[in-house]
């Protein structure tokens, strides 16, 4: 009886208080409403990677990373193999960041660390460890050791042939080790496992090397389109500078370096390229500050030799020695390092030193790796050492493309044309003289002064008569 006198009382109070809590939830329910189109109660976006994340993402996929990002991403695994000093992944991805790191600044004193970090993480886990040997190689390339390169890239190839990353360093190797086709091949393997500005970048230096400047202009360009960071796209940016500058095209060269450094200001090779370009434009003060710029952060060997050749074109030979001075000290810091820079060592010796030493240096070089590049180099040191004779065979081993050359670069013409002019083949001679003023008028303070000379003194074709046609 309680219960059914109570359920009437109850009934009432119940729905007394429903209106209440219909319009109490209808009004959360405005209020909901209200707030989600107030701008500040948006739902917050996710905070952006950090720079260690970032030069993690790109040491991973081989592309270039920012300096501070490597910084913050080599304190990060030095800490974590300290923890745990048997975790082969943070030893190798510690080694690559080293090599990235070394590579960025010049500073060959990282590759020891680099090569620590990776066999280390070999001892930890020497089955299956492809990342250490996929840093081991990227290591060598660094080093310019292109054999011990395309060992430990066949080894972590033979692992995971799928894996896109290795393809790019093995391509290097074999560049370096003048193996044409093992290029090809390996090129177009990587274009069919993968797409992306990281493989057009890959595929513009090969299109370069054989000549199809078009081709690897225009893949450039698409490589640093599509970029992600900044400072991946400043390096595909230096790359189309250099390519523009080889062109003579002074102007888009200058560009392309400027926008490079805007993006990322540690890009010192963009840097240097600017020092190139302004010097061919005849600004002088702007050229040798860039230059200064760029050695004082990244010392490199090439930069001191072509700094050093703009004041001898000056007339400042003191200055010129100082940077030749610091060349040879870059080389032997180098060497201190395990590092390989004999080739732009016997470019100097054979333009500024003893071809003879140049000649020796540089066949010791042709054994270990006989590229392009060395072959060019090989053969001016000959012809400066008096042997134009042999020179000639290697320096058609670096323009003939049936030899396996074919870059038919400003400065390799040149040398080409000089030694075919030593040899009295005048007709060739003059061919490719002109035909490397043609590439590019400015390719070198010194030397394409020496070449319109050269040019000049060969004259035009001499005239003769046609000869009749014969009968039938």
């Amino acid at each position: 009886m309680e219960n059914e006198q109570e359920g009437p009382e109850r009934r009432k109070r119940s729905a007394g208080r429903r209106p209440v809590l219909i319009a109490s939830v209808a009004g959360c329910a405005v209020l909901g409403g209200v707030l989600v189109l107030l701008p500040w109660e948006r739902a917050t976006e996710p905070a952006p990677p950090s720079p260690g994340a970032l030069a993690m993402a790109a040491v991973a996929d081989g592309v270039p990373a920012a300096l501070p990002g490597l910084a913050e991403l080599i304190d990060e695994r030095e800490k974590a193999v300290r923890a745990r000093p048997r975790d082969a992944t943070s030893w190798a991805v510690l080694g690559a960041a080293y090599v990235e790191r070394g590579r960025r600044l010049a500073d060959p004193a990282y590759y020891p660390r680099a090569e620590h970090a990776l066999r280390r993480s070999l001892t930890v886990r020497p089955q299956r460890n492809t990342r250490a040997l996929a840093g081991l190689a990227a290591l060598s390339n660094a080093r310019r050791d292109f054999r011990a390169a395309r060992r430990w890239g066949e080894a972590a190839l033979k692992l995971e042939p799928r894996r896109w990353t290795t393809y790019p360093l093995l391509i290097d190797a074999y560049t370096g080790l003048g193996e044409h086709k093992a290029v090809k091949r390996t090129l177009d393997r990587l274009t069919e496992l993968r797409s992306g500005p990281a493989v057009l970048a890959r595929a513009a230096a090969v299109y370069r090397d054989r000549g199809r400047r078009e081709d690897a202009a225009a893949s450039l360009a698409d490589a640093a389109a599509g970029a992600r960071a900044p400072a991946e796209r400043a390096a595909y940016l230096e790359r189309a500078g250099q390519l523009a500058w080889e062109r003579g095209d002074l102007e888009v060269a200058l560009r392309h370096f400027r926008e490079a450094v805007r993006l990322d200001p540690d890009q010192r090779a963009a840097q240097a390229g600017q020092g190139r370009a302004l010097a061919a434009l005849g600004r002088t003060t702007e050229a040798l500050n860039a230059y200064r710029v760029a050695l004082a952060r990244q010392p490199c060997p090439r930069y001191a030799l072509e700094l050093g050749e703009l004041y001898e074109s000056l007339g400042m030979p003191e200055a010129a020695r100082v940077q030749y001075d610091l060349l040879r000290q870059r080389v032997r810091a180098a060497a201190a390092g395990g590092a390989d820079e004999e080739l732009v060592l016997g470019r100097f010796e054979a333009d500024h030193g003893d071809p003879r030493a140049a000649v020796r240096r540089l066949r010791a070089e042709w054994r270990r790796q006989p590229g392009t590049e060395v072959a060019d180099a090989l053969g001016w040191a000959l012809y400066r050492a008096g042997k134009p004779e042999e020179a000639l065979r290697f320096a058609l081993a670096a323009t003939d493309s049936e030899r396996g050359g074919g870059v038919r670069d400003a400065v390799s013409m040149y040398h080409r044309g000089v030694i075919e002019r030593e040899l009295e083949r005048y007709g060739a001679a003059r061919r490719h003289l002109a035909e490397a003023l043609r590439i590019n008028p400015y390719f070198s303070p010194l030397h394409a002064r020496a070449a319109r000379e050269a040019a000049r003194e060969l004259g035009e074709p001499p005239d003769e008569d046609v000869p009749e046609m014969a009968g039938p």
